[in-house]
């Protein structure tokens, strides 16, 4: 088998699930129906925003949108709905 570099979390999840940690899931199908409903539901997109910003933070979306593997769009509205969910953490801060 490759050697592949995990990250920490990888690592962490690698290791969870050599120990037995994960459980099968009763009903998958239904999960998984259940579970991409929410997405759907959650994830519709039904409005269009004009947004002006300064060039030099849109290249920076930009490159770091490239770097996650994300269309920066979708980045953008990641983060505006991670800040009005409370879910933005701020790593200045604590």
């Amino acid at each position: 088998m490759k050697d592949f570099k995990l990250n920490e979390e990888e690592s962490e999840l690698l290791d969870s699930l050599e120990l037995g940690d994960w459980k099968p899931v009763d009903n998958l199908e239904e999960e998984i129906a259940f579970h991409q409903t929410i997405a759907n539901n959650t994830l519709k997109k039904d409005k269009r925003v004009n947004l002006r910003m300064t060039s030099k933070d849109l290249e920076a979306i930009k490159t770091y949108a490239v770097e996650e593997g994300l269309p920066y769009q979708t980045l953008m509205s990641s983060v505006l709905h991670k800040f009005i969910t409370g879910r933005l953490v701020d790593k200045k801060v604590g």
